[in-house]
């Protein structure tokens, strides 16, 4: 604890200015205590401190840090308080929120990239498979410090990355096995998290959803409910029923084994519980209620499996899960919401099922006198007083309840027939005075248009695929206004379409003609002899309308029209079905029709509608298509274009060629090759786009990393500048004091270093002049003069001084030793050319080249020799240029001796730098030169030692190197230099 506070007071306690670097460097100790300490205590106490500090700068715990970390998961996790540590600092990191510590300090400042960093971290701990193993291992400990941050940890990486975290535990030995026995836990706040973790485990992972879901999960979940209350539970009620929905939803598997497993029984017992609570719906039980009333619906939902959803609604009847929910249909007191729910939720329990439908159908309403439920809920969706999605809702139910339903349908049209017709065998007629046809009809003639839409709609649901119930609606008479004679129902429709209304009433309407007149030429023939019908029908097509809705209305008008000549049967004596396709050809023209059809298919509201059998209108506006509508549209659209399109009836036969119909399977051929090729390309796209999206994303991460770490090194490099530019401050007048004194010192042994390498080089050079000028004066004397030029030096020689006759002595040896050489070089020329001559054998051959390649070699040797000669007149210029530079050195330290300055003292010294490395450069190549001579005389060892071989006589005559190593040159030499010079 005492480490613990010191370093949290560092930390907390430091200056503002100081802070970040401060904290920087804090963790960097901390981290590296975690990694080197021996002692137990002195890691965990380091982990302690990396906790405390994990919140404000986990950017560097977690750049620095993890990897230790994990080890200590790894090798300490035998210590549960260390593990502890280790993990609550990895939940602190990997977390997908900003903490508010984070931005205390002010020079710290949260960027758009802060709430990405829990992600980025989590991206580098699940990199590796073996990090998420050891995690799902840790909850094997059933200490609470080491099994709860664990879950916590698992929680946050899924949150972040759940795709990549999916993926590893699939693969992880028992991985969900582990996580399901946290749900046993006793401690509740384990169980609460683990719904939580399994909850975002399994969003849109079928494979997870299902080994999920076969490891008992629904048998966990229930059991956590009824401890829980069922509604009247809190929070985790909420949490299980969430997760059953995720198990659930697009899952035909597991919605199969939920019916096999008899769990739709025990919903029933979500539902028995007193609902009319006297002290109203609380929000949470609004909530759970409401997932409930989901969990039930996702069982029957429409886009289920025909098979699936059958059986289910079988299972729900049978249990008694009908009746709660109709009994919560009928409940007062409930919120709207739950209400609306509660409707949609019957209707699809209840959509195609014939028992169901005939429960429904016998429901009654507790009221006083009782109503059928069917006349209460049209009761709500014809009233505009009701709430927009409760109407919608309702309509929904009616339309679920007529849907395959034959005889419910008949119920309905019995109730809009007169009470002297015949009653249709197998169909009652609803009791009491307020009848469903009734109430139709009054929201049909409503001055609400939205109730017109509601009221034609649903009347359309009563004749779908049932042309007696078409026929007998024919039937159906409306008293207008006292006194006058009763119209007929397509009478009045008519007239409403021709008054001018509103377009959701037209709407309705012409949808509602659309169902009757389909495939019933009975209705075909009573709309043809309305004459008002057809030209408002032609007036509309032909009209020049820019409104998206307004031209939905010109299209229904003219499918409208097309069925008018489609099921005419010509027992009309106005419109046959020739003088319907002249009209439109005269007075419509074809494409125009045409054109006018297809805008209905085009619109978004057909899209939608055609999607799902549920409304998804949120608001009156939305009120356009019904979906049994858009699938009568899909199924007779091109039949009624053909019917009145004359081109399309060439002749008297409709059908097809066989060529055309090659023709268009070739096309269709072409186009599905072309389609599979489009689709290729477009997986290759795809695959392309995610690994240019992964290398994005790693490149990102690299990124951050970099720049956490350049932000760590500029807070150190700040730290250390500010210390080197405090000694700098306290050396710099030191060093100015004795630059000056160093600058002498070096000029003196430079050019003592100088002279000592330049005695070599000009004994060389006097050595070649002299040879060049007595040779040269032998070759022009001749052999006569030659004598009379030695007895002159002679005689000179005997006046001179002693040091004279010296440099006679050297000069004569060097002209000895020349000619020995050229002598010795002819001999052993002529020596090599005698034996390649005489030899004639394999071996002898062998011996002739290799006597050709000494041969080369010698002369290589004088090439060489030439070359030293080149170097050395090279060398001698350099020596004059160096030696003038020398000067003007001196000239510069002078003046800066006498001006006192720096800056020439700093000249001076660049000049003596400069020098100081052409010296060295000089001395490379003296030495260069002496490896060349010693290397000739090795080589010409190297020959006489060869020629011995072959049996020739060489006299080794040569002079012997000295043995004080100054290479042949007289200890005197210095001095006679200086006398020739």
């Amino acid at each position: 604890m005492d480490l613990f506070r010191s370093v949290t007071q560092s930390v907390l306690g430091a200056p503002q200015q100081d802070q970040k670097s401060t904290g920087a460097d804090t963790v960097d100790r901390l981290i590296d205590r975690v990694q080197s300490s021996t002692l137990l205590e002195d890691r965990r106490d380091g982990c302690r401190a990396l906790k405390a500090m994990s919140r404000k700068y986990r950017v560097l715990v977690g750049a620095h840090g993890m990897d230790s970390l994990l080890q200590v998961l790894e090798s300490d996790r035998n210590d549960h308080e260390i593990v502890n540590y280790a993990l609550e600092t990895l939940v602190n990191i990997t977390a997908p929120e900003v903490f508010p510590e984070e931005t205390e300090d002010s020079e710290t400042t949260i960027d758009n990239q802060s709430s990405e960093i829990g992600e980025q971290f989590t991206e580098i701990l699940t990199k590796r498979q073996e990090n998420i193993a050891l995690l799902v291992s840790l909850l094997d400990e059933f200490d609470f410090k080491v099994r709860y941050p664990t879950i916590k940890l698992l929680t946050n990486l899924l949150k972040n990355r759940p795709k990549d975290l999916q993926e590893v535990i699939l693969v992880i030995p028992s991985g969900v096995s582990k996580l399901m026995d946290q749900l046993s836990d006793s401690r509740e706040v384990i169980r609460n998290d683990t719904l939580l973790l399994l909850t975002q485990l399994t969003k849109s992972n079928t494979n997870l959803q299902k080994i999920v879901a076969f490891e008992n999960a629904h048998d966990h979940l229930f059991d956590i409910i009824r401890e829980e209350g069922y509604a009247d539970g809190g929070v985790v009620v909420e949490d299980c029923l969430i997760l059953m929905l995720n198990l659930l939803r697009n899952n035909p598997s597991n919605q199969t084994f939920f019916k096999e497993g008899s769990y739709i029984q025990r919903l029933t017992s979500f539902f028995t519980i007193p609902l009319e609570a006297k002290d109203g719906w609380s929000a949470q039980k609004v909530t759970n209620i409401h997932y409930m009333l989901q969990l039930v619906q996702t069982l029957v939902a429409p886009q289920n499996s025909a098979q699936v959803v059958t059986s289910c609604q079988k299972v729900m009847n049978q249990c008694g899960l009908l009746q709660g929910l109709t009994g919560l249909l009928m409940a007062t007191g409930v919120p709207v919401d739950i209400l609306t729910v509660t409707i949609t939720t019957v209707a699809d329990m209840i959509r195609g099922n014939q028992q169901n439908q005939e429960f429904f159908a016998d429901m009654m309403a507790p009221s006083n006198p009782p109503r059928p439920a069917i006349v209460v809920l049209l009761m709500s969706m014809v009233n505009d007083k009701q709430p927009f999605i409760l109407r919608c809702a309702v309509l929904y139910c009616f339309q679920c309840f007529l849907y395959r339903n034959q005889t419910g349908q008949a119920q309905i049209i019995q109730t809009l027939l007169p009470q002297t017709a015949d009653v249709v065998p197998g169909a009652k007629p609803f009791p009491n005075s307020v009848t469903a046809g009734q109430l139709l009809c009054s929201g049909l003639f409503s001055l609400d248009p939205v109730s017109n839409w509601f009221a034609a709609v649903a009347l359309s649901h009563s004749l779908v695929d049932n042309i007696a119930q078409k026929e007998n609606m024919l039937r159906v008479q409306l008293a207008t206004s006292v006194g006058s004679p009763p119209v007929s129902l397509m009478q009045q429709c008519t007239s409403i379409l021709q008054a001018g209304t509103k377009i959701p009433t037209r709407l309705g309407i012409l949808m509602l003609l659309s169902t009757w007149l389909s495939h019933c030429p009975v209705a075909v023939q009573n709309f043809l002899s309305i004459p008002t019908a057809v030209p408002y029908l032609t007036a509309h097509v032909q009209a020049n309308e820019h409104d998206e809705l307004e031209l939905v209305c010109q299209g229904l008008c003219a499918l409208v029209l097309g069925l008018c000549g489609q099921f005419n049967d010509g027992s009309s004596s106005n419109f046959s079905q020739e003088s319907l396709r002249q009209l439109v050809s005269d007075r419509i023209g074809a494409e125009n029709f045409s054109d006018k059809l297809s805008n209905i298919s085009r619109t978004e509201a057909y899209t939608k509608a055609a999607k799902s059998p549920q409304l998804s209108a949120k608001q009156s506006s939305d009120l356009v298509f019904d979906h049994e509508f858009c699938r009568l549209f899909k199924s007779l659209e091109v039949s009624a274009l053909r019917a009145v399109t004359p081109q399309l009836v060439n002749g008297t036969s409709t059908e097809v060629s066989p060529a055309e119909v090659k023709k268009y399977k070739d096309i269709i051929r072409d186009q599905d090759a072309e389609m599979t090729q489009l689709r290729e390309q477009l997986s290759k796209f795809q695959s392309d786009l995610e690994q240019i999206g992964s290398e994005k994303e790693s490149l990102t991460s690299k990124v951050q990393q970099l720049h956490d770490e350049n932000t760590v090194l500029k807070a150190q490099q700040g730290m250390a500048a500010g210390v080197a530019i405090a000694n700098n401050a306290d050396t710099t007048s030191e060093a100015t004091s004795s630059n000056t004194e160093q600058i002498s010192q070096q000029l003196a042994y430079v050019q003592q270093q100088l002279a000592e390498m330049t005695h070599a080089r000009d004994y060389y050079y006097y050595e070649m002049v002299k040879k060049d000028q007595e040779l040269t004066a032998v070759q022009q004397n001749g052999p006569g003069q030659q004598a009379v030029a030695v007895n002159g030096l002679q005689t000179s020689a005997d006046n001179a001084n002693p040091e004279l006759e010296n440099v006679r002595k050297q000069l004569e040896d060097l002209q000895l030793v020349l000619y020995n050489k050229d002598s010795e070089i002819q001999q052993l020329k002529e020596k090599v050319a005698v034996p390649a001559a005489n030899e004639t054998s394999k071996d002898n051959a062998a011996q002739s080249q290799e006597v050709t390649v000494i041969q080369k070699e010698l002369e290589a040797v004088k090439a060489s020799k030439a070359t030293l000669e080149q170097e050395k007149a090279s060398l001698e210029l350099q020596l004059k240029d160096v030696q003038n530079e020398n000067n003007q050195l001196k000239t510069q330290l002078a003046t800066a001796s006498v001006a006192g300055t720096n800056a020439g003292a700093a000249a001076a010294c660049t000049k003596c730098e400069d020098l100081q490395a052409e010296l060295k450069g000089i001395q490379g190549e003296q030495e260069d030169l002496l490896v060349l001579v010693t290397d000739q005389d090795s080589k010409m060892a190297e020959y006489r030692r060869k020629l011995r071989s072959y049996g020739e006589d060489v006299t080794d005559d040569e002079d012997e190197d000295d043995e004080d190593g100054d290479y042949g040159i007289p200890d005197d030499y210095d001095e006679d230099l200086e006398d020739l010079q």
